[in-house]
């Protein structure tokens, strides 16, 4: 799951970093995120933690608006639905 919420973070760049090569730039990100993702029961939640997390990491100018991240928040919520680790408390 790491890696794939790790993918969809560089796929969709919300902060511009994606140079193509440097796959890892959202890993520290996804390391808080993740965590948090057991309590998230909707796509509007994880949009909610993603959007904390990064003004967290990059402060309230540079992490936009909450609108940026609801197609980022739909993408992950598909991608974890259905996955054990929310269930078992697992990572």
């Amino acid at each position: 799951m790491y890696d794939r919420i790790s993918g969809l973070l560089f796929a969709w760049d919300p902060k511009g970093i994606n140079f193509g090569d440097n796959t890892d730039e959202y890993e520290p990100e996804v390391d808080t995120i993740l965590p948090r993702l057991r309590t998230c029961t909707s796509p509007g939640d994880v949009q909610r933690v993603v959007f904390e997390e990064f003004r967290r990491w990059f402060g309230d100018d540079e992490a936009g608006q909450l609108e940026m991240y609801e197609r980022i928040g739909r993408d992950i919520w598909a991608a974890v639905q259905g996955a054990s680790w929310l269930r078992t408390g697992g990572a």
